[in-house]
């Protein structure tokens, strides 16, 4: 599975933008989600999406990965604060949201996929 565009009316089949600007996430999606923030003129996003598309393959059908172009959702990324590229969300079924600036490598987003996504 490919990693999904998303958009901020795509945005409330996750979770109310609304609710997740409040800290109130009440995440609907069957399996841990992972929301990329990236800009396609933006370096280090270029860098990390070919890593964010081999790991989406890699846990296809166990962790969800989105991502949400900066300056095509631009009020979504208002909403939730997001002030750089690259910014990840790493949502849990069972406990609350992290975020992540910059780039991460591969192996430290496999660690944070297996020990926090998917033990939560």
């Amino acid at each position: 599975m490919a990693t999904i565009n998303l958009t901020k009316d795509g945005f409330e089949k996750i979770t109310s933008y609304t609710g997740a600007i409040q800290g109130n996430w009440e995440y609907i999606g069957n399996k841990p989600a992972v929301i990329d923030f990236y800009a396609p003129w933006c370096g280090p996003c270029k860098m990390l999406s070919p890593i964010l598309e081999e790991l989406s393959e890699e846990y296809s059908g166990q962790i969800d990965i989105y991502k949400v172009n900066v300056d095509n959702e631009e009020e979504l990324s208002t909403l939730l604060e997001i002030r750089s590229v690259p910014t990840l969300i790493f949502i849990p079924m069972q406990s609350e949201p992290q975020k992540a600036v910059g780039a991460l490598s591969k192996q430290q987003l496999k660690k944070i996929f297996e020990d926090f996504l998917l033990q939560h």
